[in-house]
This record gives C-alpha cells, sequence and structure tokens, in this order.
C-alpha cells in the first residue's frame, strides 16, 4: 500500500504548498482522494500516470478539496483519454462539472460518471474484485464524508513440497490457492490448511478531511492500517477548530487510539503555523506512530 501526498494544507494554496489531493495505491489500484487546486501538477511532479487513475474520491464541494477537478478533467481529454472516469462526490458535483463544461463549450473524449452522495450513514460506494469503499460520515460546515479503502483478502500460498507429496496434479493448484480440499484418487480428502499457508493479512486506508471531533468514526475503522485525519489547529486553539467544524492534533491521535490503528498521518494544517513540526509533537502524545503529511511526500506501508 502506497500513498502519495500530492497536497495537504488547508484552504489558500501557497508558493511551495497546495491543498488536499493523495493518490492512493492499493492493491494495484490507483484512487485519487480530493482534488484541490494545483492537483494535476502535482500528480505529474509524482510521476504517476493520468490513465491509471479511474476513480476520484472527492470528501466534500469547498474549493481547496475540489478546484482542481475540473482542470484534471480537460486535461485528461486534450491528452485523447479514452479510459472511463468514475467521479465519487457529494450530491450537486455533477450540476457543477456539467456545467464548467458546458460553458466553456468543452466535452470529454471518454466516458465521465458521476456517482453522487447524500446519505449520512457508512455505504459501500465501490468494489471489485481487489478494494472496496465505504464513505466515512463526517460533520463539517456542509456535508462531507471521509472514505475507507480496505483491500480483499488474497489467495492462499501454495506450500509446494506439501502439494507434491500428495503428487497432485497441477490443474487442481489454483482451486487449492482459493481455499478448496483436494479428494485423491483413493476417495481420501487432505485439508486445505494441510496444502496452503495463509494470505498475507489485508491493509486498508481511513481518509477522514475536514470534520469537527467525531469519535463514532473510531467504530467503523478498527484496526486500519493507516489513518489520515486532519489536525487543522494546534489544541491551544481547540475553540478555533470547534467554531469552524475542524479537529486539533490530540483530537486526530484520539480517534486513531480509539480505532487501534496501526499508522497516523496528520495534516490539513492551518497556515497560522510558522512551523508543522510542533502538530507531531502534539499528537505523538497520545497516540504513536504519527507521521506528517507534507507534499510530495510518499508512505508506504
Amino acid at each position: 500500500m502506497q500513498l502519495d501526498i500530492l497536497g495537504c494544507y488547508s484552504a489558500t494554496p501557497r508558493t511551495f504548498n497546495n491543498p488536499t489531493a493523495q493518490v492512493l495505491t492499493l492493491n494495484h489500484r490507483q484512487f485519487l482522494i480530493d482534488c484541490g487546486e494545483g492537483t494535476q501538477v502535482a500528480i505529474r511532479k509524482q510521476k504517476i500516470k493520468f490513465n491509471k487513475i479511474k476513480q476520484i474520491f472527492i470528501s466534500h464541494l469547498h474549493g481547496d478539496h475540489f478546484f482542481g477537478l475540473i482542470g484534471l478533467i480537460s486535461t485528461f481529454s486534450l491528452l485523447n483519454r479514452q479510459t472511463e472516469l468514475h467521479i465519487y462526490g457529494p450530491k450537486g458535483i455533477k450540476q457543477i462539472i456539467l456545467l464548467q463544461l458546458k460553458l466553456s463549450k468543452s466535452y470529454t473524449s471518454y466516458p465521465l460518471y458521476f456517482h453522487e452522495l447524500e446519505s449520512k450513514e457508512p455505504e459501500l460506494i465501490f468494489e471489485d474484485d481487489k478494494v472496496s469503499v465505504q464513505t466515512i460520515p463526517l460533520q463539517h460546515r456542509v456535508y462531507a464524508n471521509g472514505f475507507l479503502f480496505t483491500e480483499k483478502p488474497g489467495d492462499r500460498k501454495l506450500l509446494i513440497e506439501e502439494v507434491q507429496k500428495y503428487d497432485i496434479d497441477v490443474a487442481y493448484y489454483r482451486s487449492i490457492k482459493k481455499g478448496k480440499d483436494i479428494r485423491l484418487d483413493n476417495g481420501s480428502i487432505v485439508k486445505n490448511e494441510l496444502l496452503t499457508s495463509a494470505p498475507p493479512p489485508v491493509k486498508s486506508y481511513a481518509f477522514c478531511s475536514d470534520t469537527v471531533y467525531k469519535p463514532e468514526i473510531a467504530n467503523q475503522i478498527q484496526n486500519v492500517t493507516a489513518l489520515y485525519h486532519e489536525a487543522t489547529f494546534l489544541e491551544k486553539h481547540e475553540d478555533l477548530a470547534k467554531s469552524t467544524k475542524h479537529s486539533t492534533t490530540n483530537q486526530a491521535a484520539l480517534i486513531a487510539k480509539k480505532a487501534n490503528a496501526k499508522n497516523l498521518i496528520i495534516g490539513h494544517y492551518s497556515t497560522r503555523y510558522k512551523s508543522i513540526e510542533i502538530f507531531k509533537e502534539e499528537a505523538s502524545r497520545y497516540f504513536n506512530p504519527v507521521y506528517l503529511a507534507q507534499d510530495g511526500k510518499v508512505f508506504e506501508f
């Protein structure tokens, strides 16, 4: 599992910092999560292939989380993209994007699908044979969701010496890796656990964008491999977090602790602070390990 941070600062883009956007690579799938201004340039800088991105997930309709979307959609067409693109986001996102395309007399060279969200309960919004994605209902100034990406269990590992001991034909190897028992020619059954070992543990990633402190999030993301949680303010500015419906460093860490997360990444820093190192110091008092999101940084788990 790999996470490329394209942008991780709040609200206003700065010379060397971008608003929220990241690319998650999970089980050979690549997902773009949020799309603030400058996202397409950041994607190029990190040498991520445009055509690999087939799903985009938008947490909410504040500009620093989706103003880069129309530019990216347009660039895909300029490059004569043919691969279909699916966009998952709050109700209204289709109207916004189609109006921009209409008034600029633009079109897409590829099929463009919108999946609009309005439920305030967790729901499964994407699933294939390798990955599933659920919404994580958040609480912000507008309707907002986080997203939980979960890897599907892989095939069991074939213990080739054990398989050969029973003189099992290679034609059965695939079904054995899928967990099937084997009936030998003499009629006896060989249990699958004698022929295979368990697959690697599945990985998962929870993205929690702009939200107030919401402890119930932890129930949905128990034992997640990595949690990204916004931490716009330091502890001393909890009053600002409450009034703007954002979270603080300690609140992000408490969510990670309650969820028994393996790793915590914090971001969406307010630009009022001169250094982001204090964010890590504060969060680490409540949870470890804590990592700071930074533009261009790549995490591997």
